[in-house]
């Protein structure tokens, strides 16, 4: 938004979002921070070692800028407010001031696992899609892909399983809870873990971000289980955005988007949003500038939906025009319950879909986790999917930014479910 109502709301901080014009650097947006709102204490990313943010050494500081995104969090008083909007502008120094949001993980949290339950759900998608005159995929006739003795079910449906490719020699960096740095089936991997969440470590308190992890880029051959990780050979990139409670405001995910970017990362994952239907200008903002670095940015589409009776939406920030959406499916490739649909928002659309139901991956040593694996659902299990087959098509083909993301959706599999649903289709690995 430009300008406009700059309420607290939902979920809210109560900080703002600045975004600057395109080009204009580091020393300028300081200094139309200094000279518009009269702001004295500014930090910057670029006071750190490779843009790695200390959100300790910046909760003083009236404006933190990230350098790499041409944005800025702002604590203002009601006067600096006043001046920061009455120089926003379309062609302005300032382009846009939103509302800092807290947002979630995406993770579902359906009954457990029954032929009952896969039922249900089979059910109500194939109601769906008779009451808009489509068809079920014949996956579900020929009953759902499950997991085997060597393979995920997931890596199965997307040709993970049958591919060579690597990952070798890509960066993916996964934006969520962290990561089990103990993890013995990651011993060996190049992982650089930087926390962005004041008071707490990369280590993950939670759990979801180890899942994320092992799904986009676990090992080849796991001490025990069957295989779950997609991009076994690439360097994975490691940013603490949300905390240990499974949240977080946008200063921390925007400080991990910007030292991903800085540090060369090829894709970026993030199973996190806030079921906002507006199109947040700056992440928007952040993806179109990360796509003109050559860094593809999926995001988990929400799980806000309750299908058949209420199909949901893309919520933020996937649903920016210049990030992918990744919707979720089932083993019998139908739309998961949960899975948001597209809205006529300028890019609130589902661009592609993966493996989101019953997605086993990895997850910290607990009382309920004692073999450091667990099964859960959400399109926040999707995105991974997503993420560690773009590692593939990235080492394989060398594409990065728009190119990869065109050939994501030209090599994705069409699906009997309607494209408001799964975009392109089911993301596929390359052969």
């Amino acid at each position: 938004m430009i300008g406009g109502n700059q309420g607290t709301g939902e979920g809210a901080t109560g900080r703002r979002i600045v975004v600057f014009a395109p080009g204009d650097g580091n020393a300028s947006y300081a200094s139309t921070l200094r000279q518009v709102a009269g702001m004295t204490s500014v930090a910057s990313t670029t006071d750190f070692v490779g843009q790695a943010l200390d959100i300790e050494q910046t909760r003083s500081a009236q404006a933190t800028i990230f350098a790499e995104l041409g944005v800025a969090v702002v604590d203002a008083d009601a006067d600096q407010a006043v001046a920061l909007d009455a120089m926003c502008s379309e062609d302005g120094a300032i382009r846009s001031i939103e509302p800092e949001r807290v947002q979630r993980i995406r993770t579902n949290e359906p009954p457990a696992t029954s032929a009952d339950y896969l039922r249900g759900y089979r059910d109500g998608v194939t109601d769906l899609s008779q009451r808009l005159g489509g068809t079920t995929t014949s996956a579900a006739a020929a009953g759902p892909i499950i997991d085997t003795d060597q393979f995920t079910w997931g890596l199965i449906a997307t040709g993970v399983s049958t591919s060579g490719a690597t990952g070798a020699g890509v960066k993916v960096a996964v934006l969520d809870t962290g990561f089990d740095l103990t993890h013995p089936d990651f011993v060996g991997r190049s992982i650089t873990a930087q926390s962005f969440v004041s008071g707490e470590q990369p280590q993950d308190g939670h759990g979801h971000g180890t899942h994320c992890v092992g799904t986009s880029c676990g090992p080849l051959a796991p001490p025990t289980g069957r295989r779950y990780g997609i991009a076994h050979g690439a360097e994975i990139y490691v940013g603490k955005v949300l905390g240990n409670d499974g949240g977080g405001p946008d200063a921390g995910i925007l400080a991990g988007l910007n030292w991903a970017l800085a540090n060369g990362v090829q894709i970026v994952s993030m199973s996190l949003g806030a079921d906002v239907r507006e199109v947040s200008k700056a992440y928007e903002t952040v993806g179109r500038r990360a796509l003109d670095a050559g860094t593809l940015i999926v995001a988990a589409a929400g799980n806000n939906a309750d299908r058949p009776s209420d199909p949901g939406f893309v919520g933020v920030p996937a649903n920016s025009p210049s990030i992918a959406a990744v919707g979720a499916v089932d083993g019998s490739l139908a739309i998961a319950p949960f899975s948001a649909r597209s809205t006529a928002v300028d890019g609130g659309d589902v661009d592609i879909a993966a493996p989101g139901v019953d997605v086993y991956s990895s997850w910290p040593v607990s009382d309920t986790a004692p073999s450091r694996y667990n099964t859960i659902s959400g399109t926040s299990m999707a995105t991974p999917h997503v993420a560690g087959i773009a590692a593939l098509w990235c080492q394989t083909t060398g594409r990065r930014g728009r190119d990869l993301w065109t050939t994501l959706t030209q090599e994705a599999r069409r699906l009997d479910i309607p494209a408001a649903d799964v975009g392109s289709g089911l993301v596929i690995a390359p052969r």
